[in-house]
């Protein structure tokens, strides 16, 4: 699996810096914060009290700050993605990259922030975890897994245009003292409402009639239009099942696949 060539820094580049304090051969660690960075936290011992993760760094001369809250965050911008170069290797919280995993690497939302990415040139939406650094190239707002990318339908162009949403963040196991325990997971994530979508078309009446033609067999089939920028046109999406389980939805899903419709998918409404 070819990794889509478009850019020069990763998150690995910032994971030394960012956790393991230590030297990997060919990454440049991130430089140190300044006095006016630690007076900015209540001085140096109040910054070693804040998780390393959640400190300033310093990539190619540009200071980012992780958000202390994750509460709120919505933005709109560009997603990119990474592959076989990082599998099997640390991720700037620790864990082992899995390319094939659902995950993200964002330059400062708190590890562990549970997000859902929507595709808007599709309509595909995922909901996953952040667990690295970057992407650090101007304009480009989240770095995705092979993954995750795969269920957005971006490895093939590379990137495309996104909206993210932050829906909560994992609490801490052990919060120190002076860390931030505020971010609470808001929601359990294998509960809301579910809905399989088996295929987009730009004709409408090819949409109403594979949905006319599933309904009755699954319950609640129907025609959403969606409009995708990218293409400049509007896609009629047919979403089958209403559910408010996730593993009900995948079970779905999975039914339909063996069925004939091999791009069926999850997704969040």
């Amino acid at each position: 699996m070819r990794t889509p060539a478009r850019r020069t820094v990763h998150p690995w580049c910032i994971l030394i810096g960012l956790f393991l304090t230590g030297t990997l051969a060919g990454c440049a660690a991130p430089g140190k914060p300044t006095t006016a960075h630690r007076k900015s936290i209540g001085g140096t011992s109040a910054f070693k009290r804040i998780p390393a993760t959640q400190r300033p760094y310093k990539i190619n001369g540009i200071w980012y700050h992780p958000l202390a809250t994750a509460h709120g965050y919505q933005k709109t911008g560009i997603a990119s993605w990474y592959g076989r170069d990082f599998h099997g290797r640390k991720t700037s919280n620790g864990e082992t990259y899995n390319m094939y995993g659902i995950s993200a690497a964002h330059k400062t939302l708190p590890m562990g922030t549970h997000v859902e990415v929507r595709n808007l040139e599709n309509g595909r939406a995922l909901r996953l975890t952040i667990n690295d650094r970057g992407p650090f190239v101007a304009g480009r707002i989240i770095d995705l897994s092979y993954g995750a990318a795969r269920r957005l339908d971006i490895v093939g162009p590379g990137t495309a245009k996104v909206e993210v949403v932050a829906i909560g963040t994992a609490a801490p196991r052990n919060p120190q003292p002076g860390q931030d325990a505020e971010i609470l997971a808001s929601e359990d994530l294998n509960r809301g409402n579910f809905a399989i979508q088996v295929g987009a078309f730009g004709n409408r009446e090819t949409a109403l009639r594979l949905a006319n033609a599933l309904t009755g067999k699954y319950r609640s089939a129907e025609v959403l239009p969606s409009y995708s920028p990218g293409k400049q046109q509007t896609l009629y999406r047919v979403l089958v099942g209403k559910c408010t389980s996730l593993k009900t939805a995948e079970s779905y899903e999975n039914a339909l696949r063996g069925e004939g419709f091999p791009d069926a998918f999850t997704i969040a409404q």
